[in-house]
């Protein structure tokens, strides 16, 4: 046997067998790279519905204290100037409701293909639709005066 072909061909077996685990390697880093993907689309999902809850609890809370406005502040300051500073509370309330499902609506590039579903827009429109009765209504109802003595 040739000197030479016996240490060409354990060269050529360590060669190969470097390819293979090299080639596995490979394999496993698009499968990390994957799921690090649709990891990374979840988080973008979870994020932008923990704004939208953002926009909604700050519409309630503006919504509560543009009803507790005037029923607090009547007595303290002129009725007109209570009256109107619980009406800027609740068109506040009503802009954060629409801004909430227009900034969910309207994301932007669309996230890696999540786990996870979205919510539906439709329950998103009719959940804020129903608000935006709700701050109507606190809106006329601080207008006709039903909240100034509501502590009394």
């Amino acid at each position: 046997m040739d000197p030479q072909v016996a240490p060409a061909a354990g060269e050529a077996r360590r060669v190969r067998k470097s390819a293979e685990r090299l080639a596995a390697s490979a394999d496993q880093q698009t499968e990390a790279a994957d799921r690090r993907t649709v990891l990374a689309g979840d988080r973008t999902l979870l994020a932008s519905e923990r704004t939208y809850a953002a926009w909604v609890r700050t519409a309630l809370a503006s919504l509560a204290s543009g009803v507790g406005a005037p029923a607090l502040l009547t007595g303290v300051i002129p009725e007109w100037l209570a009256r109107t500073t619980g009406t800027v509370l609740i068109l506040f309330a009503g802009f954060c409701l629409v801004a909430a499902v227009w900034r969910d609506l309207r994301r932007g590039l669309p996230p890696p293909q999540p786990n996870l579903r979205p919510l539906p827009p439709g329950l998103l429109v009719a959940v804020n639709g129903f608000l935006l009765l709700v701050v109507a209504a606190a809106l006329v109802g601080v207008w006709a005066g039903h909240f100034r003595h509501a502590l009394g």
